[in-house]
């Protein structure tokens, strides 16, 4: 859905009413205002069982060969209690905390002190300063676009380690897996408290601040649109895209430097899982100033669920194949292997050249060709805090004509494919693609109960003219 927006000129908006704008605007962008019974007992569930899911997924690849039922049945049975397992977990250690800080430390200085630098000689790449959506109250943030160049400058170190210094292991990842993960749920909950506490007392901009009044609903979906300290240390697009996703790539490949040490040989499953998985990490980065108008940056608030989740769920949950590969490598038949790449490289395609479509029609304001054709589009307009009327264009041509969020096709298409690169002897691998086709069907219908409320008889002109959210002619 690309939208192309323009002020409406100031005596035009004279003629409006404030009070009637401000009620509007309150349901278009962002989390609630109000907090309904259904979404607190969610929140609750979530801020209890999420951390209890990622440390159970770990330790049963750690002490159960990545089962996920025997420790149940274990403790079903009585042949194990809950002090045995936990006895049996590594704890934090300081070598773990000092790795950690130092990563952390790193990625700080990548994002706050180096300037880009790989946008004036990679052509096509956007880096530098770029500026990101108009929030609720109108405000327009710049950010410096440096992440490709914090990824390239971090793997350039780690393979110079790995081939010429050896200062550490390359499976030194692996071998802190789960000191390391307390480390991370520190951060985390760190980072969470501190955003609230902000929000209450010294936050960034206040106009684009919520509160509902329910302390875990504030704490889990954040208060501050955009807390940030200083100028340019902007939490969201930080924990977004640092550390959680420049180390996903590192974790990877010190699970294949594992499974080297283990059994002598990587395997191919492995290598498509770094493979496919490494494409979606540069996709990222090579388009991250993109990402500024996406739902995360231009809609969610910071909290529990974008610090937590990016310090913890993200290289926890999402690196889970590369983990169960290290305790069950899976070699593949030449055609599946080949077939799981093609699905991947397929998937890939639709995924970038859906978003594509969207950009291009977006910074040319429909000026464009989408499949050799001027594209098609449905006018629509919204109104902003401050009262300022936007106009809007949604595309119904290209990928866009197909589906309202054929983009999420794409993903779901690679996350299949790193989960069948692992075979089916576990459930464990598979847990991405059931975890993902969830979170973007929620996605979908949460963007789209924004969308309806932001655009109102706009909104179901566009849905009369695409049907459906992911799967032509069926969902």
């Amino acid at each position: 859905m690309a939208v192309h927006q323009e002020k409406k000129n100031s005596e035009e908006r004279k003629h409006k009413s404030t009070q009637n704008d401000t009620q509007t605007s309150q349901v278009q962008w962002g989390r609630a205002w109000e907090v309904d019974w259904f979404s607190l007992a969610s929140i609750l569930f979530l801020l209890m069982f999420a951390p209890l899911i990622v440390y159970y997924f770990i330790m049963s690849c750690d002490q159960y060969q990545c089962s996920l039922f025997e420790p149940l049945l274990d403790l079903l049975t009585g042949k194990k209690h809950l002090s045995d397992i936990w006895n049996k977990t590594p704890t934090l250690t300081y070598r773990a905390a000092g790795i950690y800080t130092l990563w952390v430390a790193f990625q700080v200085v990548l994002y706050v002190f180096v300037p880009d630098f790989c946008h004036k000689f990679l052509p096509g790449y956007v880096g530098g300063i770029q500026e990101g959506a108009v929030t609720p109250a109108g405000v327009v943030n710049k950010y410096e676009i440096n992440g490709l160049q914090a990824w390239i400058i971090t793997h350039v170190l780690w393979f110079a380690n790995a081939y010429y210094f050896h200062c550490f292991s390359p499976t030194i990842i692996f071998d802190n897996w789960i000191p390391l993960l307390w480390c991370a749920n520190i951060l985390g909950y760190a980072v969470s408290t501190f955003a609230m506490i902000k929000g209450y007392f010294f936050p960034t901009n206040a106009t684009d601040c919520k509160f509902t009044g329910n302390f875990f609903y504030d704490y889990m979906m954040g208060i501050e649109f955009n807390p940030r300290i200083g100028k340019w240390f902007d939490f969201k697009l930080f924990f977004n895209g640092r550390p959680g996703i420049v180390a996903w790539t590192l974790i990877n490949l010190s699970y294949a430097a594992k499974q080297q040490e283990l059994y002598g040989q990587v395997t191919n499953s492995m290598i498509l899982v770094n493979v496919l998985q490494g494409i979606y990490v540069l996709d990222f980065f090579w388009n991250e100033a993109w990402y500024l108008k996406t739902i995360d940056i231009c809609h969610d608030h910071f909290g529990w669920y974008l610090g937590w989740g990016d310090c913890v769920w993200l290289p926890y949950l999402y690196t889970l194949q590369g983990l169960y590969l290290v305790y069950h490598p899976v070699q593949l038949g030449t055609a599946n292997a080949i077939g799981i790449l093609v699905l991947g490289l397929i998937g890939y395609y639709i995924f970038r050249m859906t978003n594509h479509q969207k950009d291009l029609f977006r910074r040319t304001n429909g000026n464009c060709k989408i499949w050799g054709k001027k594209p098609e589009y449905i006018e629509c307009s919204y109104m902003s805090v401050d009262g300022t009327k936007y106009y809007s264009k949604l595309m119904t041509s290209g990928f866009w004509g197909w589906a309202r969020h054929f983009n999420y096709t794409g993903d779901l298409m690679g996350s299949l494919a790193y989960c069948l690169a692992c075979g089916f002897e576990h459930i464990l691998p598979h847990f991405y693609i059931v975890y993902m086709t969830i979170l973007l069907t929620h996605r979908c219908i949460r963007d789209e109960h924004r969308c309806f409320s932001k655009y109102g008889k706009d909104w179901k002109r566009y849905t009369a003219a695409v049907p459906y959210r992911l799967i032509p002619g069926i969902f």
